[in-house]
């Protein structure tokens, strides 16, 4: 809370009680349901025999790509990286053939056909990272300066560099949801995967869809809050 780094200035956050913690209840929820769709779904096994890394691969070769996907240690740890164009899956789906692991290698496929066919959003959110980090670290301390020397134009500029991680994952919605298109097109259109087996595969997406939704959530309130604490200060300096 933004009262543990303002020395001297101490009082109940019922704004973080009000809008942050439903945020994070709805985050922990979405994270339980990701761990447990995906674990549900890896017990389900590719009748095909096509394991996560396979999945790439083929999907790569109908579009003419071909990025290197290597293994990584962990669960759940994939994830497609721009800076090397590469595709990292994690133990648990990059050589395991359940459609969990289909799903998830096709959906960070998914992100590699985006940084090929130059899609915007994910260009953006590059662009983005390096803002939204320093961003994020500035924030607290204009923030507190604002607030402990009660130089409201401060605090608000905090608050305004705090919004870039808003922004940054506002525009992660809609490269998440479409990567997860693309992988669910790739599947049908490869004939990857039976019926019975994509309708598995869409959940495992969907359930990792919300908590990019979780997130946003979060970030939305945190700045909410942070806006209405200032402003709260400035009507009692008034």
């Amino acid at each position: 809370m933004l009262t543990a780094y303002i020395p001297g200035y101490y009082y109940m956050d019922y704004w973080y009680l009000i809008l942050v913690v439903p945020a994070l209840i709805i985050t922990v929820w979405a994270q339980i349901k990701v761990s447990t769709t995906f674990k549900k779904y890896s017990k389900y096994a590719v009748g095909s025999g096509l394991t996560g890394v396979q999945a790439s691969e083929l999907i790569q070769q109908r579009h003419g790509l071909q990025v290197p996907c290597s293994q990584i240690a962990g669960s759940m740890t994939d994830h497609y990286d721009p800076r090397s164009n590469s595709i990292r899956l994690s133990e648990t789906v990059y050589g395991v053939s359940s459609v969990a692991a289909v799903g998830v290698a096709a959906h960070e496929t998914g992100h590699a056909l985006q940084y090929a066919e130059g899609y915007w959003p994910i260009k953006l959110r590059m662009r983005l990272v390096p803002i939204t980090n320093f961003a994020s670290a500035a924030s607290p301390w204009l923030l507190m300066l604002g607030l402990v020397l009660s130089f409201l134009p401060l605090a608000y500029l905090g608050v305004a560099f705090f919004g870039f991680a808003v922004i940054f994952q506002l525009v992660t919605l809609p490269v998440e949801f479409n990567a997860s298109a693309r992988a669910l097109s790739a599947l049908v259109e490869g004939q990857m995967l039976t019926q019975d087996e994509l309708k598995a595969a869409k959940k495992v997406l969907s359930a990792a869809a919300m908590t990019y939704v979780a997130a946003l959530l979060v970030s939305l309130m945190q700045f909410l809050r942070l806006l209405l604490i200032v402003m709260g200060r400035g009507r009692r300096n008034d």
